[in-house]
């Protein structure tokens, strides 16, 4: 016969057993990120769901000696049951505390599969199996099938990004970089962060030019090349007070749920940030809303203008046009992992700085065209020439410094277009079509030395700025 020792309670009933031991089973709905304590603890914080409190929840919060101790769910919807945990109150309510020296748990796939013995994942050296607690695991996977959940539910997708504002993300994390002690995280859902307004000074691209990516140095090719070429790419980093989080908590190639990062722009590109108080939960590949992101990029790469970064469709300008009109467009990211070099692109791109930037150094003693862009669009951020022929090309027979000036405030989004600007407020460059030529600048074809020209491309005769969607 059952003991009454190893009876779970229903999540409404523990709420009220203040300063009682009691067990508790419930469904996974979100997971803390692991931390170290002012002791030498390591904690996490689970919330469970159940039929008695399934949108609410509750906590669970875990202590254990070490990281690898705590609590790893897998997936959203997973089954965890806990053995002896203290109920105590806060603030907000009430919750269960989980001691490493007395309490004991374990996690179980929430996929119901009614013809296997359910049987845990991941437990607690002092967790031991029983009857009941079967038949409890058994109840929660019944229950959470029948249960209608919208995990996407309050998620913002990188294109409705606001800086500043703390959202919920669904995304896939491609890769995890350790950096030093701490950790950045490339997240991807498919949709184009919307364009950034840069503040940086033109004079400053001589000793402090906009930088390439966030990351300090850019990705092995190989690494890159596994990511995908349409959609952006967010770097997510850890706030500067979660030094004592878990540097290693999130796994690459898994769709997640974040909850609570913060949105900012850092050197005029996206940016999320992982707070304290962050939360997140792993999302299985064949979850509804993950289709649906997945369905979403796959039409997106079937469509003839799918390439084009998504808020160019009503803000393309049209003071550029090239040679190859019938050329489709390609990603910054399909340039960066293109196989063959020499080759020739058409892209639609943002030119966010230029070197040198006063109009009148465009030109060497000799006439010749030597200009440095800095482009980017929604998948990546590259320098690109201006060399000679494709310089007189790109400008034509506007050779006057006024009529470059005018030309390089055009293409940077300066607003003011007299010679002598120096522009301190923030500027929204133009969407502009144009031609890129890779090559190499060593015999060796290092990975580093691929570099990017620009040809075929030439600006517009009676050019006018258009109004951009910000």
């Amino acid at each position: 016969m059952e003991s009454d020792d190893y009876k779970f309670m229903r999540i409404v009933d523990a709420m009220a057993s203040l300063n009682q031991r009691i067990n508790l089973a419930g469904v996974v709905a979100e997971i803390g990120i692991p931390k170290n304590t002012r002791g030498s603890d390591a904690f996490r914080s689970v919330k469970i769901v159940d039929a008695s409190e399934p949108s609410n929840g509750y906590f669970l919060h875990f202590f254990a000696e070490s990281m690898d101790k705590l609590p790893h769910v897998e997936n959203i919807g997973d089954v965890i049951t806990v053995y002896n945990v203290l109920i105590k109150t806060w603030d907000q309510g009430s919750y269960a505390q989980y001691n490493k020296k007395y309490s004991s748990f374990a996690i179980f796939e929430g996929r119901d599969n009614s013809n296997v013995e359910p049987r845990p994942y991941q437990f607690s050296y002092t967790y031991r199996a029983t009857n009941q607690h079967k038949k409890i695991i058994r109840e929660l996977r019944k229950w959470w099938a029948q249960h209608n959940v919208d995990i996407a539910n309050g998620c913002f997708a990188f294109k409705d990004m606001k800086e500043g504002e703390s959202v919920d993300l669904l995304c896939k994390i491609l890769h995890v970089s350790k950096i030093e002690d701490a950790a950045m995280f490339f997240l991807w859902d498919g949709s184009d962060t919307p364009p950034a307004s840069v503040e940086s000074k033109l004079e400053d691209e001589r000793d402090n030019p906009l930088p390439l990516q966030l990351e300090p140095s850019l990705l092995p090719r190989d690494i890159l090349c596994t990511f995908p070429c349409v959609g952006t790419i967010l770097r997510m980093f850890l706030d500067e007070r979660s030094d004592k989080l878990g540097v290693g908590f999130l796994s690459s190639n898994r769709w997640v749920k974040l909850l609570h990062v913060k949105c900012e722009i850092r050197a005029a590109l996206w940016c999320a940030v992982l707070m304290p108080f962050s939360k997140f939960v792993y999302l299985p590949d064949d979850t509804e809303c993950v289709i649906q992101c997945q369905r979403s990029y796959d039409m997106r790469l079937k469509s003839k203008w799918g390439r084009m970064p998504i808020s160019s469709a009503t803000g393309l300008s049209r003071i550029t046009e090239t040679d190859h009109p019938n050329v489709p467009f390609v990603t910054l990211m399909n340039v960066l992992t293109h196989p063959e070099v020499t080759y020739k692109f058409k892209c639609v791109v943002r030119v966010v700085a230029i070197f040198p930037w006063r109009a009148d150094d465009f030109r060497a003693a000799n006439g010749i065209y030597r200009v440095r862009l800095t482009l980017e669009d929604p998948t990546a951020r590259i320098h690109a020439y201006i060399y000679a022929e494709d310089g007189a090309k790109l400008f034509g027979n506007f050779t006057s410094v006024e009529a470059l000036t005018k030309m390089r405030n055009m293409l940077l989004g300066v607003a003011d277009d007299s010679a002598d600007t120096e522009t301190n407020g923030p500027r929204n460059p133009p969407w502009i079509q144009c031609c890129l030529k890779s090559y190499y600048i060593d015999s060796n074809n290092v990975w580093g030395s691929r570099n990017f020209r620009i040809f075929g491309t030439k600006m517009v005769s009676g050019f006018s700025m258009p109004q951009l969607p910000l």
